[in-house]
């Protein structure tokens, strides 16, 4: 499985092993809270994350440095791979080495080698063209750490906002998809740069179907929505939704609050949560059984089929 549908990491076959295949991914980040230990821990489960994804195991790691030492102390990279090398320990990963650029700016991620069982034919692979008609999609965490992260920079974010953000980008989605195996996930994809509808894009196009979303069903971080009123929302948030905008039915551009709520739709995540696809009697076991593990997981929307007479996949957003 390669860049066919957007997936989130490569799946390798291994020689004379058809019962497993490797899975590979890479990721850096640039820094959204002041604290290097934080960013590093932040860093980490964003690049592991993409594994979770595709239903593997991450195995090994390798650090990716791009860091100014002319600007900055080396004491602060130093915090920013223990930050890293913590989250990997959480996740039973060593890191086993890496390579360091001199750079004008910040970036740390880590490139990850992991492992799925395929039992010779793929199945368990949560791809994103495994989606089918009538499954419900849950989201296992909230959304808004691009308005978030931005609303930290300028100051904004309240104490318990911050706080709230580095929690969920902190947290592995490793029991996510532990969760979302034990209720029969079929396809899943993490939500990250692309934002919520980015990432739904990419499983409706590849599984050729619609998506229908309930926006008032969307789970957000505290402070989300108040920043993204006040302006807050980063380039890439904007990019995304300008990507998407000619598959989105639905929107509603005179209605302040709907259109903030499409914006955080797309907002651009780092470290966000699985969206994943379930049969319906599953689904909502599944949502459960996400917030008593200390989710904040939530149903959000369903998947259809391809209206008549068309092949675009199309996002329905509805406000009701």
């Amino acid at each position: 499985m390669g860049i066919e549908w957007a997936d989130d990491a490569a799946v390798v076959r291994l020689p004379n092993d058809s019962d497993h295949a490797l899975v590979l991914t890479t990721d850096t980040i640039a820094p959204l809270v002041d604290d290097p230990f934080c960013f590093g821990q932040i860093a980490a489960a964003n690049a592991l994350s993409d594994v979770y994804a595709m239903g593997g195991t991450p195995l090994y790691a390798l650090n990716l440095v791009f860091f100014p030492d002319d600007k900055l102390p080396l004491t602060v990279l130093v915090e920013i791979m223990n930050g890293a090398a913590a989250t990997c320990r959480e996740a039973g990963v060593p890191i086993v080495g890496g390579h360091t650029v001199r750079n004008g700016d910040v970036k740390f991620g880590l490139a990850v080698t992991g492992q799925i069982a395929t039992n010779g034919n793929g199945e368990s692979v949560l791809a994103n063209t495994k989606a089918t008609e009538g499954q419900v999609l849950v989201i296992s965490k909230a959304l808004g750490t691009g308005v978030l992260g931005t609303g930290i920079k300028s100051g904004e974010a309240t104490t318990q906002q911050q706080a709230a953000a580095i929690a969920s980008m902190c947290k592995l989605n490793r029991d996510a998809l532990q969760i979302g195996r034990q209720f029969g996930v079929s396809a899943c994809t993490d939500v990250t740069g692309f934002g919520l509808l980015g990432h739904l894009r990419n499983i409706v196009r590849g599984s050729g179907l619609c998506a229908h979303l309930d926006m008032r069903a969307l789970p957000l971080l505290p402070g989300a929505l108040e920043l993204a009123r006040a302006g807050r929302i980063p380039g890439g948030s904007k990019a995304n939704l300008d990507f998407v905008d000619n598959m989105l039915i639905g929107r509603q551009l005179d209605n302040e609050e709907a259109e903030l709520l499409t914006i955080l739709a797309a907002d651009a995540q780092t470290s966000g949560g699985l969206l994943m696809s379930f049969d319906p009697p599953q689904a909502k076991k599944a949502c459960a059984a996400l917030c008593e593990s200390g989710h904040a997981a939530a149903c959000i929307g369903e998947l259809r089929t391809l209206k008549s007479g068309t092949s675009k996949a199309t996002i329905t957003l509805s406000f009701d």
